[in-house]
C-alpha cells in the first residue's frame, strides 16, 4: 500500500481535526511492540486519524518511537507536540474513507 505525500495545508488540516481527539492508544515503555502496531493498525482502519500518547520517554526516544510506528504500521506520522503524536492512514477504499483533505 503506498501512502500519500501530504501538502503543508493536508497537514495543518489534520492536526486541526486531531486536535478535537482523545487519546486513542497509550505507549509506554514496550515501545513499538507487535500488540502496539495491531493496535494502531485497528485503531487506523476505524478511524484514519489516530492520536498516541507516548509515555515516559525523553525528546529523541519520542522522535525515534514515532518513526518506528509509522513504518511498522504504514502510516503518516502528521505531527507531534510534547507527548503527543498524530498518525493518519487514509481507507484504501475511497467510498468509506471519512477524512475529506
Amino acid at each position: 500500500m503506498s501512502l500519500p505525500s501530504l501538502t503543508g495545508a493536508q497537514k495543518t488540516r489534520l492536526r486541526g481535526l486531531g486536535q478535537q481527539l482523545d487519546d486513542m492508544l497509550l505507549v509506554g515503555q514496550a515501545g513499538a511492540s507487535a500488540a502496539v502496531v495491531a493496535e494502531l493498525n485497528r485503531l487506523l482502519a476505524a478511524h484514519e486519524l489516530v492520536k498516541v500518547r507516548l509515555v515516559g520517554a525523553d525528546r529523541t526516544q519520542r522522535a525515534a518511537l514515532t518513526d518506528a510506528l509509522a513504518a511498522a504500521a504504514p502510516c503518516l506520522h502528521v505531527g507531534s507536540v510534547g507527548f503527543t503524536a498524530l498518525f493518519y492512514r487514509p481507507n484504501p477504499e475511497p467510498a468509506r474513507q471519512k477524512i475529506e483533505l
